[in-house]
């Protein structure tokens, strides 16, 4: 092999790679002015190409690359315009869409802006407001992450780190939009429920709702609920106009609803601090000097006016449990593990409360009462319920209302 040789022509000594003698016998590589292999240089650069040998070298570098990037796995990259749905919608076809009009998702974008924003613009990432316009179409309809992602011109993998990301940053904000109503906001709940029921003294409705999901790999036996469905137990406390009030997202689908509240902040807090007024339960919770369950059998009318009178005030929280659905389908089947779930169930909570107090209107199909699809619960047990213990409740207790 003829080693690389470097010339100068400043001087007549020849600098190489490689013996003097091997230099000597091939004079004719040298240049005066270049320090290159002259020789291979004049073949490939002075030669001209013809367009056919041009042709088959390109088709040669086609396929070098391709059995090269196939080898490692890697694919090309197929960039997808996205869709701008503020600028593509009107406002009422956002409603359908993403159950918000235009001004309501800026408000959010805004809202969660510390939350969300990249640091950089790298990779063309997701800005606020692409984030969360692809974390409402998954709540909206509760289809797949890749029908989600072909709608707004992302890959699937993306949607399903948006939509974990969202649903932690509104899951955050639980404290600030689901509260307990103040001592100012007392009155008006209690008005509230009797315009709608004639059921005085009443500041809240209690009930749960079960969101189904697909079947956990851990501890799976734990979900499974009355009717044979795996889902998550949650408990929804609202005032007469649907804002829920409290609530508590953490419970597997086979744990009864008196034991859900038994174990809640709320129950210890209202058990310490007694609340100025009652909160309406179905039968399967306890009767409590705070919470009012209809009776069992009415054998008066005066027992049948306030099982009536019950049943109007306590429909609130029914209405809810269907609204709360249709507005978030996704709420219907969570494909997702059970914490994925309990963030995404949360985050539904925080926009519904948004929604309501923004006074977003609902679509035509939402305001309707929730399908029969939660299993009954038994009647909860507790000292109250004893029958010898019992009918002095119902004197002591229920005896105003009567």
């Amino acid at each position: 092999m003829v080693p690389l040789l470097y010339y100068s022509e400043h001087c007549s000594s020849i600098i190489g790679v490689g013996s003097i003698a091997s230099i000597e016998h091939k004079p004719h590589l040298l240049s005066c002015n270049r320090c290159v292999r002259k020789d291979q240089l004049h073949r490939h650069i002075d030669q001209p190409f013809s367009e056919e040998s041009q042709r088959d070298s390109e088709m040669a570098g086609v396929v070098h690359r391709h059995h090269h990037f196939a080898r490692r796995g890697y694919r090309q990259r197929v960039y997808v315009e996205r869709t701008k749905p503020l600028e593509q919608y009107t406002t009422e076809e956002l409603y359908v869409r993403f159950r918000f009009g235009k001004a309501d998702i800026e408000y959010l974008v805004n809202l969660l802006r510390p939350k969300l924003q990249h640091r950089t613009q790298r990779s063309h990432g997701l800005s606020v407001e692409e984030q969360i316009l692809i974390a409402l179409r998954f709540y909206a309809c509760g289809t797949f992450y890749q029908v989600v992602g072909d709608y707004m011109g992302v890959v699937k993998s993306a949607v399903c780190d948006v939509v974990r990301d969202v649903s932690i940053a509104l899951a955050s904000l639980a404290n600030e939009f689901v509260s307990f109503p103040k001592d100012n906001q007392i009155a008006q709940a209690k008005r509230s429920f009797f315009l709608l029921g004639n059921m005085p003294n009443t500041i809240g409705a209690i009930d749960c709702t079960h969101v189904h999901i697909q079947a956990p790999r851990e501890n799976e036996w734990e979900f499974i609920n009355r009717k044979g469905r795996h889902s998550i137990n949650v408990q929804l406390l609202c005032d007469a106009d649907l804002i829920i009030t409290n609530c508590v997202v953490k419970w597997p689908g086979s744990v009864h609803d008196a034991r859900i509240l038994r174990g809640s902040a709320l129950y210890r807090d209202l058990q310490t601090n007694r609340p100025d007024g009652i909160i309406l339960g179905d039968s399967a919770y306890p009767l409590l000097p705070w919470l009012m369950t209809p009776f069992l059998t009415a054998n008066t009318p005066a027992q049948a006016r306030f099982n009536t009178a019950h049943c109007r005030a306590r429909c609130a929280i029914e209405r809810l449990n269907g609204v709360l659905k249709r507005r978030f389908a996704c709420l219907n089947y969570l494909r997702a593990e059970p914490q994925k779930a309990c963030n995404i169930t949360l985050a539904c909570i925080v926009l519904h409360n948004i929604a309501t107090k923004r006074n977003v209107p609902l679509c035509a199909d939402n305001d309707a009462p929730e399908p029969l699809g939660d299993p009954n619960q038994p009647p909860g047990f507790s000292y109250y319920r004893h029958a010898e213990y019992f009918s002095e409740e119902n004197h002591v207790i229920r005896n105003p209302f009567l």
